[in-house]
Protein backbone atom coordinates (compact mmCIF):
# COMPACT_ATOMS: atom_id res chain seq x y z
CA UNK A 1 0.00 0.00 0.00
CA UNK A 2 1.65 3.63 -0.97
CA UNK A 3 1.78 6.03 1.68
CA UNK A 4 -0.15 8.43 0.62
CA UNK A 5 -3.24 5.83 0.72
CA UNK A 6 -5.38 6.43 3.68
CA UNK A 7 -5.10 3.50 6.48
CA UNK A 8 -8.42 1.49 7.16
CA UNK A 9 -9.30 4.02 9.81
CA UNK A 10 -9.77 6.96 7.57
CA UNK A 11 -11.61 4.38 4.91
CA UNK A 12 -14.29 3.58 7.68
CA UNK A 13 -14.47 7.00 8.41
CA UNK A 14 -15.83 8.52 4.90
CA UNK A 15 -17.97 5.41 5.14
CA UNK A 16 -20.25 7.10 7.95
CA UNK A 17 -20.11 10.62 8.00
CA UNK A 18 -19.30 13.34 5.94
CA UNK A 19 -16.40 15.68 6.10
CA UNK A 20 -16.92 19.26 6.03
CA UNK A 21 -14.45 20.99 3.30
CA UNK A 22 -15.03 24.46 4.95
CA UNK A 23 -12.67 24.89 7.81
CA UNK A 24 -14.24 27.44 10.73
CA UNK A 25 -12.75 31.16 9.89
CA UNK A 26 -12.06 33.57 12.27
CA UNK A 27 -11.91 37.17 12.06
CA UNK A 28 -8.23 38.38 12.58
CA UNK A 29 -7.50 40.76 14.68
CA UNK A 30 -7.21 44.84 13.67
CA UNK A 31 -4.12 46.14 13.82
CA UNK A 32 -4.77 49.20 12.46
CA UNK A 33 -3.51 51.26 15.09
CA UNK A 34 -0.78 49.36 15.97
CA UNK A 35 0.90 49.96 12.71
CA UNK A 36 3.40 53.04 11.97
CA UNK A 37 4.44 54.88 9.24
CA UNK A 38 8.26 53.57 9.63
CA UNK A 39 6.97 50.21 11.16
CA UNK A 40 5.25 48.27 8.86
CA UNK A 41 2.66 45.94 11.20
CA UNK A 42 3.12 42.53 11.70
CA UNK A 43 1.91 39.42 9.62
CA UNK A 44 -1.47 38.54 11.66
CA UNK A 45 -1.21 34.75 11.98
CA UNK A 46 -4.06 32.81 10.46
CA UNK A 47 -5.88 30.48 12.89
CA UNK A 48 -6.28 26.83 12.44
CA UNK A 49 -8.71 25.80 11.84
CA UNK A 50 -11.10 23.91 14.32
CA UNK A 51 -12.68 20.72 14.30
CA UNK A 52 -16.61 20.66 15.19
CA UNK A 53 -17.83 18.40 17.82
CA UNK A 54 -20.39 16.93 15.71
CA UNK A 55 -20.38 15.93 11.71
CA UNK A 56 -23.14 14.98 9.52
CA UNK A 57 -23.79 11.10 8.70
CA UNK A 58 -22.84 9.87 5.43
CA UNK A 59 -26.45 10.03 4.54
CA UNK A 60 -26.56 13.22 5.47
CA UNK A 61 -30.33 12.43 7.53
CA UNK A 62 -28.71 13.75 11.37
CA UNK A 63 -25.74 14.92 13.42
CA UNK A 64 -23.99 12.74 15.13
CA UNK A 65 -20.91 12.84 17.83
CA UNK A 66 -17.26 13.11 16.52
CA UNK A 67 -15.72 11.27 19.78
CA UNK A 68 -18.10 8.83 19.10
CA UNK A 69 -17.68 8.14 15.49
CA UNK A 70 -14.13 8.21 16.07
CA UNK A 71 -14.53 5.64 18.80
CA UNK A 72 -16.68 3.45 16.11
CA UNK A 73 -14.15 3.90 13.75
CA UNK A 74 -11.44 2.78 16.25
CA UNK A 75 -13.69 -0.45 17.38
CA UNK A 76 -14.33 -1.34 13.45
CA UNK A 77 -10.60 -1.08 12.68
CA UNK A 78 -9.64 -2.72 15.44
CA UNK A 79 -12.35 -5.87 14.07
CA UNK A 80 -11.33 -5.69 10.87
CA UNK A 81 -11.02 -9.24 9.59
CA UNK A 82 -8.31 -9.92 7.22
CA UNK A 83 -9.04 -10.59 3.60
CA UNK A 84 -11.67 -9.19 1.67
CA UNK A 85 -14.85 -8.40 3.43
CA UNK A 86 -17.73 -6.41 3.55
CA UNK A 87 -15.22 -3.06 4.02
CA UNK A 88 -13.36 -3.55 1.14
CA UNK A 89 -16.28 -3.95 -0.75
CA UNK A 90 -18.17 -0.29 0.93
CA UNK A 91 -14.52 0.95 -0.50
CA UNK A 92 -15.30 -0.32 -4.10
CA UNK A 93 -19.26 0.62 -3.66
CA UNK A 94 -17.75 4.53 -2.94
CA UNK A 95 -15.59 4.67 -5.86
CA UNK A 96 -18.42 4.53 -7.58
CA UNK A 97 -20.14 7.57 -6.78
CA UNK A 98 -19.70 10.23 -9.34
CA UNK A 99 -19.97 7.90 -12.36
CA UNK A 100 -23.71 8.72 -13.21
CA UNK A 101 -24.67 4.85 -12.35
CA UNK A 102 -27.59 4.19 -10.76
CA UNK A 103 -28.13 2.81 -7.58
CA UNK A 104 -28.30 -0.72 -8.59
CA UNK A 105 -25.69 -0.40 -10.76
CA UNK A 106 -23.60 0.91 -8.33
CA UNK A 107 -23.95 -2.25 -6.12
CA UNK A 108 -23.13 -4.54 -9.11
CA UNK A 109 -20.01 -2.69 -10.45
CA UNK A 110 -18.71 -2.52 -6.71
CA UNK A 111 -19.07 -6.09 -6.45
CA UNK A 112 -17.65 -7.08 -9.43
CA UNK A 113 -14.25 -4.35 -8.38
CA UNK A 114 -14.79 -6.22 -5.68
CA UNK A 115 -14.37 -10.10 -7.06
CA UNK A 116 -11.82 -9.03 -9.17
CA UNK A 117 -9.74 -7.68 -6.15
CA UNK A 118 -10.40 -10.79 -3.88
CA UNK A 119 -11.24 -13.75 -6.15
CA UNK A 120 -14.47 -14.20 -4.52
CA UNK A 121 -17.91 -15.14 -6.09
CA UNK A 122 -19.88 -16.06 -3.63
CA UNK A 123 -21.66 -12.57 -1.67
CA UNK A 124 -22.19 -14.57 1.22
CA UNK A 125 -19.02 -13.12 2.87
CA UNK A 126 -20.77 -9.62 3.26
CA UNK A 127 -23.22 -10.23 4.33
CA UNK A 128 -21.60 -12.70 6.82
CA UNK A 129 -18.47 -9.69 7.74
CA UNK A 130 -21.23 -7.24 8.01
CA UNK A 131 -23.20 -9.01 10.92
CA UNK A 132 -20.06 -9.30 12.33
CA UNK A 133 -19.34 -6.44 12.55
CA UNK A 134 -23.35 -5.29 13.66
CA UNK A 135 -22.60 -7.93 16.45
CA UNK A 136 -19.28 -6.04 17.23
CA UNK A 137 -21.19 -2.65 17.39
CA UNK A 138 -24.23 -4.11 19.34
CA UNK A 139 -21.63 -5.63 21.86
CA UNK A 140 -19.88 -1.96 22.70
CA UNK A 141 -23.28 -0.32 23.05
CA UNK A 142 -24.41 -3.31 25.73
CA UNK A 143 -21.23 -2.28 27.66
CA UNK A 144 -22.40 1.65 26.99
CA UNK A 145 -25.46 1.62 28.61
CA UNK A 146 -24.09 -0.48 31.57
CA UNK A 147 -21.37 2.61 32.10
CA UNK A 148 -24.07 4.89 31.68
CA UNK A 149 -26.51 2.42 34.49
CA UNK A 150 -23.41 2.43 36.56
CA UNK A 151 -22.89 6.23 36.29
CA UNK A 152 -26.15 7.35 36.97
CA UNK A 153 -25.78 4.92 40.22
CA UNK A 154 -22.36 6.18 41.54
CA UNK A 155 -23.41 10.26 40.41
CA UNK A 156 -26.92 10.86 40.53
CA UNK A 157 -27.53 7.66 43.38
CA UNK A 158 -24.96 8.93 45.85
CA UNK A 159 -26.55 12.72 46.16
CA UNK A 160 -30.07 11.17 46.46
CA UNK A 161 -28.61 9.17 49.43
CA UNK A 162 -27.38 12.57 50.57
CA UNK A 163 -30.73 13.90 50.14
CA UNK A 164 -32.74 11.63 51.85
CA UNK A 165 -30.30 11.88 54.56
CA UNK A 166 -30.18 15.19 55.02
CA UNK A 167 -33.94 15.24 55.02
CA UNK A 168 -34.46 12.98 57.92
CA UNK A 169 -31.67 15.04 59.87
CA UNK A 170 -33.67 18.23 59.44
CA UNK A 171 -36.67 16.40 60.82
CA UNK A 172 -35.03 16.02 63.95
CA UNK A 173 -33.36 19.66 64.28
CA UNK A 174 -36.87 21.11 63.91
CA UNK A 175 -37.24 19.41 67.01
CA UNK A 176 -34.79 20.44 68.99
CA UNK A 177 -33.82 24.06 70.30
CA UNK A 178 -32.64 27.30 68.64
CA UNK A 179 -28.97 26.55 68.28
CA UNK A 180 -29.82 23.62 66.37
CA UNK A 181 -31.21 26.13 63.49
CA UNK A 182 -28.33 26.74 62.13
CA UNK A 183 -27.49 23.31 61.11
CA UNK A 184 -30.88 23.47 59.70
CA UNK A 185 -30.35 26.26 57.68
CA UNK A 186 -27.28 25.34 56.35
CA UNK A 187 -28.80 21.90 55.73
CA UNK A 188 -31.21 23.62 53.61
CA UNK A 189 -29.27 25.31 51.44
CA UNK A 190 -27.21 22.11 50.37
CA UNK A 191 -30.61 20.23 49.41
CA UNK A 192 -30.57 23.23 47.42
CA UNK A 193 -27.58 22.94 45.75
CA UNK A 194 -27.82 18.75 45.35
CA UNK A 195 -30.98 19.27 43.43
CA UNK A 196 -29.21 21.23 41.17
CA UNK A 197 -26.05 18.91 40.84
CA UNK A 198 -29.33 15.90 40.19
CA UNK A 199 -30.73 17.86 37.19
CA UNK A 200 -27.00 18.93 35.26
CA UNK A 201 -25.82 15.49 35.81
CA UNK A 202 -28.67 13.72 34.90
CA UNK A 203 -28.66 16.23 32.14
CA UNK A 204 -25.32 15.31 31.35
CA UNK A 205 -25.69 11.69 31.22
CA UNK A 206 -28.52 11.62 29.18
CA UNK A 207 -27.37 13.75 26.87
CA UNK A 208 -24.33 11.82 26.17
CA UNK A 209 -26.25 8.61 25.85
CA UNK A 210 -28.58 10.43 23.12
CA UNK A 211 -25.52 11.29 21.13
CA UNK A 212 -23.87 7.71 21.57
CA UNK A 213 -27.94 6.40 20.84
CA UNK A 214 -27.64 8.94 17.33
CA UNK A 215 -24.27 7.71 16.92
CA UNK A 216 -24.48 4.00 16.97
CA UNK A 217 -28.07 4.66 15.19
CA UNK A 218 -26.19 6.09 12.13
CA UNK A 219 -23.42 2.62 12.12
CA UNK A 220 -26.34 0.71 11.94
CA UNK A 221 -28.58 2.37 10.19
CA UNK A 222 -25.50 2.52 7.18
CA UNK A 223 -24.92 -1.29 7.16
CA UNK A 224 -28.18 -2.46 7.45
CA UNK A 225 -29.04 -0.61 4.25
CA UNK A 226 -26.34 -1.69 2.56
CA UNK A 227 -27.35 -5.59 3.67
CA UNK A 228 -30.69 -4.49 2.80
CA UNK A 229 -29.09 -3.30 -1.01
CA UNK A 230 -27.01 -6.52 -1.09
CA UNK A 231 -29.84 -8.63 -0.59
CA UNK A 232 -31.86 -6.82 -3.89
CA UNK A 233 -29.20 -6.26 -5.91
CA UNK A 234 -26.71 -9.11 -5.41
CA UNK A 235 -28.41 -12.22 -6.64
Amino acid sequence: MADSEPGIGKKILSFFIKESTEPTQVSPADNTNVATASAPAAPVEQPKPTSAPTVQNAAGTAEVDRKFVQHFVELLEKANLPGPDYFEYKQALRSMEGLGLGEEKQFQAAWASFKAMGGITDNSILKTSADQYLSILGKDRESFLKDVERAVKERVGTLNDELKKLEDNNNAYIQEIANLQKKIDDNKNRLGQISGEISEQSAKINANKDSFEVTYQSFVSQINSDLSKINQYLK
